[in-house]
C-alpha cells in the first residue's frame, strides 16, 4: 500500500480525500529568451498542493508510510525541525490524522509561515541564533521526541522523503512531459532537505533517462559546494546550514549558485507578470534552469519545481522593492509564451 492509497483507505483515519489534494500537479511550460537566445523549461506548479507547497509530498509519505510500518501509532505526537514548509505540511496531515504535531523552527522565518503552523494546529517551538539556530533546533527536537516518546520524522534523513519524489514529482513530470512527446535532458531544484533532487534522479534512473539533476544553493551560502555553513542568504527553505544525509552529491550533476537576490527578482517577475504568485525559491530554481538550459541545445527540455506560494512571504523582501544586482540576468529574460500542461 503506497501512501496515497493509505488516504483513500478507511483504516486511515480520515474522510477528507487528501489524496485528491496531494501532488498530482500542474506543469507550467515557459517558453523563454534570454539575451537574444530561446529556451523552454517546464516547471511543477507545487503550489497547487494542499497547503500550497511541495512538503506535501513529504509529509504524506514519511506519515502514512510509518503508520503501516507500525512506527507511528494512532495518536502518538510528531515531531520535526523545520524551516516551514515541511513543518506546515506535517500539521495539516498530522492533525487531519488525529496526531499532535511539535514544530522546532529557526525565529527568523517569515511570520506568514509561524501562522501557518498555528492554523493547523501545530505546537510551534522557535529557536533562536543563540540557542544554535537550524543545528540547535534539530538537536532540541530530538531532545524533545526521547523525552516524549514521540515519533520523529528526519524529514533530511528519511528515505520516505526521497520516495515521495521518486513516484510523485519525477514520475509525474515524465508522463506529462512524455504526453508531449519529450523527456527531460536535466532538472535543477533547491536543496533543503534534498528529497526532491535525489528522488528525481532516482526516477530518471530507473526510467533509463540520462538527464543531470542540478541542485541549486544560495550564491551567499554555498552549503554544498563548501561542505558546512558560511554566509547569509534570503531564500528561506534552501541551504539549511549544513548537507542533509539523503543528499548524495556523487550522484547529482553540478550544484548551480543563485544569488538571493535575483531570486527574488525572479519570484517577483513572476508574480507581476505572469500572475504566478511563487515563493523565492520559485525564482532560484527558474534562474539555476535557464542556467542549466544555456549549456544546452536550444531544443534541449530542462524542468524544476515551483515549491511554494508567496503568500508565506508577504512580510519578506519578496514584497519590498528589490535593486537590480550587478551583471544579472533576471532583467534579460523575455516570456515569450507559457502554457499549462494539467495533471496527469
Amino acid at each position: 500500500m503506497n501512501a496515497v492509497t493509505a488516504l483513500r483507505s478507511p483504516t486511515a483515519a480520515t474522510g477528507f480525500g487528501l489524496d485528491a489534494l496531494i501532488g498530482n500537479t500542474p506543469l507550467i511550460r515557459l517558453d523563454l529568451t534570454v539575451a537574444g537566445r530561446a529556451c523552454r523549461i517546464f516547471a511543477k506548479a507545487e503550489f497547487h498542493s494542499l497547503t500550497g507547497s511541495t512538503k506535501d509530498r513529504m509529509a504524506a509519505s514519511v506519515i502514512l508510510r510509518a503508520r503501516e510500518r507500525g512506527e507511528l501509532a494512532p495518536g502518538q505526537e510528531i515531531v520535526e525541525m523545520t524551516s516551514g514548509n515541511a513543518g506546515i505540511a506535517l500539521a495539516a496531515i498530522g492533525t487531519s490524522l488525529g496526531h499532535r504535531v511539535t514544530i522546532f523552527m529557526p525565529d527568523w522565518m517569515s511570520e506568514e509561515r509561524r501562522g501557518l503552523l498555528r492554523s493547523f494546529g501545530a505546537n510551534l517551538r522557535l529557536v533562536s541564533r543563540d540557542e544554535g539556530g537550524f543545528c540547535g533546533a534539530l538537536d532540541l527536537s530530538e531532545a524533545y521526541a526521547a523525552e516524549r516518546g514521540a515519533f520523529l520524522t528526519r524529514q533530511f534523513a528519511n528515505a520516505d522523503n526521497v520516495r515521495a519524489h521518486r513516484d510523485g514529482t519525477g514520475a509525474e513530470l515524465l508522463r506529462q512531459l512524455a504526453a508531449l512527446g519529450l523527456r527531460p535532458d536535466a532538472f535543477a531544484a533547491g536543496v533543503g532537505t534534498g528529497g526532491t533532487v535525489m528522488g528525481v534522479a532516482e526516477c530518471f534512473a530507473a526510467a533509463g533517462i540520462a538527464a543531470s539533476v542540478h541542485p541549486v544553493e544560495p550564491l551567499e551560502s554555498p552549503t554544498l559546494s563548501t561542505g558546512h555553513k558560511v554566509g547569509h542568504h534570503r531564500i528561506q527553505g534552501i541551504s539549511d546550514e549544513f548537507i542533509p544525509p539523503i543528499v548524495r552529491l556523487d550522484r547529482l550533476a553540478r550544484p548551480v549558485a543563485i544569488s538571493d537576490s535575483c531570486a527574488i527578482r525572479m519570484a517577483q517577475r513572476l508574480g507581476s507578470e505572469l500572475g504566478m504568485g511563487v515563493g523565492i525559491s520559485s525564482g532560484a530554481n527558474l534562474l539555476a534552469a535557464i542556467e542549466v538550459a544555456r549549456d544546452l541545445d536550444e531544443a534541449a527540455v530542462v524542468a524544476t519545481v515551483f515549491c511554494d506560494n508567496s503568500l508565506r512571504y508577504l512580510s519578506t523582501d519578496l514584497a519590498r522593492e528589490e535593486p537590480a544586482r550587478p551583471g544579472s540576468i533576471v532583467g534579460d529574460v523575455r516570456f515569450d509564451h507559457v502554457s499549462m500542461i494539467r495533471a496527469c
